[in-house]
């Protein structure tokens, strides 16, 4: 699996390094600035990486409310905190412009990330409305740009969201590998930090048996195990914060602690 080549290991963990609000942003805190946000990133990311975690994954998560078409303002902005923090990366690392995939590709070629994770394809009803996508001018964008070795994640399970039509969850799997040829699929709980079911995981990855399959939301020491036996990886960001909270700052005690079950997980394969 690509994964395996890319993070040199078998079942990878990839972190969530979640920026604080940006410019333009509702709650962007304008007397810490650009600063404040670097700092806290840089926190973060040391935490996660001192933690032993896989990967790395950088999004606008308190972006809130989220846009489906964001602004270049937060691009700018993203791309000026990774620019800031390259220096002390030492893992692979992606990124997720939330929610708008031909932004997160343009940050990706920005900054030469490996990965990134969107809502590519499929129509939602949503927090934020009808969540409509055209994937075909998205694929020619991404090869437009040259970012055609950066790793796309399909969410086919989107937070905060519900497809649009009749179908079950092995024929969008199914689908979306045939029409689209995704890297990865990613299979989510309702918002950030609720569990994926892992009733869903097994359907998904019964209906794509070679596609890699990431856990992406709720995956908590509790129920590491259960998930990495299904899935081929996970995204964790909640968890991995003081008291398990998404609104906090990284704890690098809970990354080592979540790190050990899923290395003694490994070792046991």
């Amino acid at each position: 699996m690509w994964t395996e080549d890319l993070f040199k290991t078998q079942k990878p963990i990839i972190a969530m390094c979640h920026l604080d609000a940006l410019p333009g942003d509702p709650y962007f805190n304008s007397t810490g600035g650009m600063q404040l946000v670097v700092e806290h990133a840089k926190q973060d990311l040391l935490a996660l990486q001192e933690g032993g975690v896989d990967g790395i994954m950088f999004s606008n998560e308190f972006s809130l409310p989220y846009l489906t078409d964001v602004k270049t303002e937060t691009v700018a902005a993203m791309a000026y905190v990774i620019g800031q923090l390259k220096q002390y990366i030492t893992i692979p690392f992606g990124v997720n412009v939330l929610w708008d995939p031909k932004k997160s590709l343009d940050l990706a070629v920005a900054v030469n990330a490996s990965f990134v994770r969107e809502i590519f394809t499929g129509v939602y009803a949503s927090d934020f409305g009808i969540w409509n996508t055209n994937v075909g001018d998205t694929i020619r964008h991404q090869y437009r740009i040259g970012a055609q070795n950066v790793k796309l994640l399909f969410n086919i399970v989107p937070e905060a969201a519900a497809y649009l039509g009749e179908r079950t969850i092995e024929s969008i799997a199914k689908s979306t590998v045939f029409n689209n040829r995704p890297d990865a699929l990613c299979v989510s709980g309702l918002t950030a930090g609720v569990e994926t079911d892992a009733a869903i995981l097994i359907r998904v990855k019964s209906a794509v048996p070679t596609t890699v399959i990431f856990a992406n939301t709720g995956v908590n020491p509790n129920n590491v195990i259960k998930q990495l036996t299904i899935a081929d990886a996970a995204v964790v960001g909640t968890t991995f914060k003081y008291d398990g909270k998404f609104e906090n700052h990284v704890d690098v005690n809970r990354v080592r602690f979540f790190m050990d079950i899923v290395k003694k997980f490994r070792n046991d394969l």
